[in-house]
C-alpha cells in the first residue's frame, strides 16, 4: 500500500468542506491513517513550500496558508499518490476537470482548497514534516 500527504487548506476549513472532501477520499476506497488540525507557522509553511520560496507568488501563498487552520492527513491506498492528484484536479480550479474537488469547489489558483503530494518522495518528506512515526496507524 502506498501513502500520501494531503492538506485541506484554510479555505476548505473555513468553507466547511472538510466532511465533503474526506467523504470523497473514503468513497474512493482510500484510508485515513493519520489526521490533525493546526494553524501553520511561517516556519512550517516555508519548509513545506521550500521549492517555491523564490517564486513571485510565494508571499501570497505564505500569507494564505498561514491565515487559518489546516487539516493534515496521511492517506493510504493503491496508487494513492496519483489517485489523489487526479481527485483534486488541476491546481487552477478554472482548468480542473468538472467533478474534481478543485473543479467543483475551487475559486482561484492561490486559494485552491487542497494540497496533495506530487510523488512518493515528496509524500514521504511531507508526512515526516507533520507526523511522528507513532502518530500514523
Amino acid at each position: 500500500m502506498e501513502r500520501t500527504f494531503v492538506m485541506l487548506k484554510p479555505d476548505a476549513v473555513d468553507r466547511l468542506l472538510v466532511g465533503e472532501i474526506i467523504s470523497r477520499i473514503e468513497k474512493k476506497g482510500y484510508r485515513l491513517v493519520a489526521m490533525k488540525m493546526e494553524k501553520l507557522s511561517e516556519e512550517q509553511a516555508r519548509k513545506h513550500y521550500a521549492e517555491h520560496v523564490k517564486k513571485s507568488f510565494f508571499p501570497e501563498l505564505l500569507q494564505f496558508i498561514t491565515s487559518g487552520r489546516v487539516l493534515e492527513m496521511v492517506i493510504e491506498g493503491e496508487k494513492v499518490v496519483a489517485g489523489m492528484r487526479k481527485m483534486l484536479g488541476a491546481t487552477d480550479p478554472n482548468e480542473a476537470e468538472s467533478g474534481s474537488i478543485r473543479g467543483t469547489f475551487g475559486f482561484s489558483k492561490t486559494t485552491n482548497l487542497v494540497h496533495a503530494s506530487d510523488g512518493p518522495e515528496s509524500a514521504a518528506r511531507e508526512i515526516n514534516l507533520y507526523f511522528k512515526e507513532n502518530e500514523i496507524f
